[in-house]
């Protein structure tokens, strides 16, 4: 929901989005409803490697949230004055190494870096794998941390033994902006290292790894916030300087709230460079699925679902590698390729996979290319190829779900392509409706911040605007199901076992 600058409800709130890709910094009103103008993105890239690299630069997003601030005050002027606060959402699964003085003597490792799949499969052979999946709610996967540090121990021992401590991004943001380190559940729990039943770093897994539980910072609620700004940071920025700045959150659990998705009776999809689906819970379930995780959304409730490493950027890479025409004109031309194109088929897996068959070591693969295959027919299968994984997330996800259960929809990776969101509704077999709302995770932030505020009792009652709802076409959901038995069976031919499945 967008308004006018006069009818902005106080307290504001700013909310800063660190993304794979980007930085976004918005200001948002007492409703949690975005003010035109007061929305600045700043780039940042992720270097990759053929080796299955894909780290950032702690420098480079620290001077891009700096630069996006001061862009963001500068353009709200006196309305500075009605800011309640200040909240963070960042990508996950990420890690850094610093040392004593809270310098980066790593990059970012992300979730997207794979180099330590070779790790991944010591551990499985080490230890009780589904012991792990449910004192963490997180399977053995490259993605997280646990595999990070034995590859590093393995690879690089020098520089392990030089890390006073491993932090998030955004404790390193919060460490310049306050000196001081603290991390909230949400953002533990995406590490693979915090204990879902105790809420504390998993002693267990600390043992057996080449890492000191001292190294990690203590563990925080997202209402607790930091209040002070140190210098130069209160001197650049005196009206956030005695403002609170609440803990960072992942932004998978923003972008839930962000989609109107507070509960079980409420499923979202969000697809921005990667894709989900997921549900809020009250507490933690007693045993997460196979082939899905639990993370923590704070002390009293859970994120469940899974999540795939690519999303948008399966759109994003095939348009640029085959040059493929603009938005407008490329929405037109998927619309009239006939739905799962015969013998054509994408396994969408350029960053390998999470959810729900967690193989790390899996490679992205075209099954069915002839001389008469069209650039724009290879798009609408990467983006088929998308769907069904989310599909196969989502039946896993059911049983948690209520009984008359609605889905959502958000993220700019999906946003952008209502032929990708009908893709979506045919493949489930459901309606889906579309958020209105293009910045989810924003959003969410804002309400998780008004929350904590005490400004707003019950999240579950601020409705979020609605966009276009998707029916599903009856036949086309016969095809795709049809189809997705056959992408299963080249995912079992090219790629193998499922390894977070039965």
């Amino acid at each position: 929901m967008r308004m006018s600058f006069g009818d902005a409800r106080n307290p504001l709130v700013l909310v800063l989005d660190v993304g794979t890709s980007s930085l976004r910094a918005q200001i948002r009103d007492g409703q949690a409803s975005a003010i035109p103008d007061l929305d600045i993105r700043v780039p940042h890239q992720v270097l990759r490697s053929s080796d299955g690299r894909a780290t950032l630069d702690a420098d480079q997003i620290l001077t891009g949230v700096a630069l996006a601030v001061d862009q963001i005050l500068e353009r709200a002027g006196s309305l500075t004055q009605q800011l309640g606060g200040v909240a963070v959402a960042t990508l996950v699964s990420n890690a850094l190494g610093v040392d004593s003085q809270g310098c980066p003597l790593t990059p970012v490792y992300t979730y997207a870096d794979t180099r330590s799949r070779t790790d991944t499969e010591e551990l499985r052979r080490e230890v009780d794998g589904q012991d792990v999946h449910d004192r963490t709610g997180c399977l053995l996967h490259s993605s997280y941390l646990p595999s990070r540090f034995r590859w590093l121990n393995r690879t690089q021992p020098d520089l392990l033994s030089k890390v006073a401590r491993w932090i998030s991004i955004g404790e390193y943001l919060y460490w310049h902006f306050f000196r001081s380190y603290g991390v909230s559940h949400s953002v533990a729990s995406w590490s693979g290292l915090l204990n879902r039943h105790t809420l504390n770093w998993d002693e267990e897994w600390i043992s057996r790894l080449p890492i000191d539980v001292s190294q990690f910072s203590d563990l925080v609620d997202i209402n607790q916030p930091l209040v002070g700004l140190v210098d130069p940071w209160a001197r650049r920025w005196p009206s956030l300087a005695h403002l609170p700045w609440f803990p960072a959150v992942g932004d998978g659990a923003a972008a839930n709230l962000g989609s109107g998705c507070s509960g079980p009776d409420r499923l979202a999809i969000t697809i921005g460079t990667t894709a989900a689906v997921r549900t809020v819970l009250k507490g933690q379930v007693d045993s997460v699925p196979l082939g899905l995780w639990s993370y923590c959304l704070d002390r009293h409730r859970s994120l469940l679902g899974g999540a795939t490493s690519d999303g948008g950027s399966v759109f994003d890479w095939i348009g640029k590698t085959l040059k493929l025409p603009d938005t407008t004109e490329l929405e037109e031309a998927l619309a009239g390729v006939e739905p799962a194109t015969p013998g054509l088929a994408f396994l969408p897996f350029l960053s390998g996979e999470r959810s729900p068959g967690w193989r790390d070591d899996a490679r992205a693969s075209f099954v069915g290319l002839t001389l008469a295959t069209q650039p724009v027919e290879m798009l609408r299968a990467a983006l088929e190829g998308v769907a069904y994984r989310l599909a196969l997330i989502h039946e896993l996800l059911r049983p948690h779900l209520s009984e008359d259960y609605q889905i959502h929809a958000g993220g700019a990776g999906l946003m952008a392509s209502p032929v990708w969101l009908q893709i979506l509704a045919d493949v489930f077999g459901l309606p889906i409706t579309a958020a209105a709302e293009q910045e989810t995770t924003g959003r969410g932030l804002a309400l998780l911040t008004l929350e904590s505020l005490g400004t707003v009792d019950d999240i579950n009652t601020m409705a979020s605007d609605r966009g276009r709802s998707y029916d599903p076409d009856p036949r086309r959901h016969e095809r795709y199901r049809a189809t997705l038995t056959h992408h299963q069976h080249l995912y079992h031919l090219l790629i193998g076992q499922e390894r977070g499945r039965p």
